[in-house]
């Protein structure tokens, strides 16, 4: 464990992860300030947290004294490039992310889980599995509870499991995983990075410190993903569709396997569509590594039924089905939505765009999307997309996406939220995004 005692510490941005950040720096003794860019107003209950735990704190801009600083903590939502981190860096003072300081004081062995597509799912699976075995087991991370507020809890957990986003990977050193998982590579996040090579070279940082006893989980249908895992240092193994390998894990005829040999029948699990099967064989190679027992993962397989705002079914009203998918802020994430149903879907997508071309969506567009509501800012952009290929409609809030949702669609149809887009031009984030989605529905008579 690295000692943080009377280090003078900076912690930027007071959202969740830079609270937990500062108040785990504060139990361990080190100098801890905090600043924020938003105004104080904004803020109340974040400063009376800080106020609680004698943390100073400053609100409303960045003063000089963020820079009187032995180290700094970078909140996720907070660029590298940004000007403030510039002038930190040009001080020469090391920058670490949330999840990097809380794996100082983590004792007890990490799976961490990233990739463009499918993340939270992966996560909660494995924190589902490992608790069969491990009950004090932590899930943690990117999926919504900063590592920081659990890590002190570590010792009698058996495992973590973390989720990890690019952003928390730019500032990592010694952030040391014994098993990761890397589900995917798709473009995400073109409005933060310069092109998709940065973008997948910060998530790749993950293997960083992998060594010769850790084991790195991968997609085998992934080419470039491939190629780099084979200069990894490290044991492997890989998950795939359709192709046959003993070496891992493989989907085939409706069937996963596990080193060859038949593990579930995908009919047994609640989770459907490719894109889970492949999330699921992530996480039985994950949790089987972890010790835990074939019988007890195959349980949770057939028992868990998926998480809030993924795929989330909400109400069947006159024989329509409606779907939550509101974690959806890309187009790879729309694209294996729209493929889990063969019904008509209305579909409801929109919001800030994160440098997505939506034209590679056409033919699947075409093909499954008979009306198409449109909210959000940069909803012209996709109406420029697909036009020509499914009647639009724009929606001025969510509650009045769902009622022309409801008055379009006809009994058997899908109406699905799948945004493609960030929330944060409507809503405070996706999950208040999805909520508010659901209880629109819920209102509908």
């Amino acid at each position: 464990m690295i000692s943080v005692k009377d280090k003078k510490t900076t912690v930027l941005g007071a959202a969740r992860s830079g609270i937990a950040a500062a108040r785990l720096l504060m139990k361990h003794e080190a100098r801890v300030f905090v600043s924020d860019l938003a105004p104080l107003d904004q803020k109340l209950n974040q400063a009376e947290e800080l106020r609680k735990w004698g943390i100073e704190f400053e609100f409303g801009g960045h003063s000089d004294r963020v820079l009187d600083a032995d180290f700094a903590v970078l909140s996720p939502g907070i660029p590298v490039e940004s000007q403030i981190v510039s002038r930190v860096l040009e001080k020469g003072i090391p920058v670490y992310s949330e999840i990097e300081i809380a794996s100082w004081f983590c004792k007890t062995p990490v799976i961490a889980v990233t990739g463009s597509n499918g993340k939270t799912t992966t996560t909660t699976l494995i924190g589902e599995m490992l608790k069969s075995r491990y009950p004090d087991a932590i899930v943690a991370g990117n999926i919504g509870q900063p590592f920081s507020e659990y890590v002190d809890h570590s010792a009698g957990a058996g495992w973590v499991v973390v989720e990890v986003s690019s952003f928390q990977l730019e500032t990592i050193k010694d952030f040391h995983p014994s098993i990761v998982i890397v589900l995917n590579f798709a473009p995400n996040h073109l409005d933060r990075y310069r092109s998709y090579e940065d973008y997948i070279r910060a998530k790749w940082r993950i293997t960083s410190n992998l060594g010769p006893e850790d084991l790195l989980i991968y997609n085998g249908n992934d080419v470039q993903l491939s190629d780099w895992a084979m200069g990894v240092e490290c044991r492997r193994k890989c998950f795939r569709l359709e192709i046959e390998d003993n070496r891992g894990a493989f989907f085939h005829q409706g069937v996963i396997y596990v080193d060859a040999k038949e593990f579930i029948p995908v009919s047994e699990m609640i989770l459907k569509g490719k894109h889970n099967y492949m999330n699921a064989m992530a996480a039985i190679l994950a949790a089987e590594e972890a010790g835990v027992n074939p019988d007890a993962i195959k349980e949770v397989l057939r028992t868990f039924k998926g998480v809030e705002h993924r795929m989330e079914f909400v109400r069947d009203w006159n024989g329509i089905r409606f779907f939550n998918d509101s974690k959806a802020t890309t187009i790879e994430s729309l694209y294996y939505a729209l493929q889990s149903f063969t019904e008509p879907v209305i579909l409801i997508a929109g919001g800030k765009d994160k440098g997505s071309d939506f034209s590679r969506l056409n033919d699947l567009v075409k093909k499954h999307v008979y009306q198409l509501i449109l909210i959000g800012v940069d909803a012209p952009k996709i109406e420029e997309a697909w036009k020509k290929l499914v009647p639009v409609h724009h929606g001025s809030s969510m509650e009045d996406a769902v009622e022309q949702a409801a008055s379009l669609a006809r009994k058997g149809d899908v109406v699905l939220l799948s945004p493609a887009c960030a929330s944060f031009d409507m809503f405070k984030d996706f999950e208040d995004r999805g909520r508010q989605f659901k209880q629109q529905v819920q209102k509908l008579t």
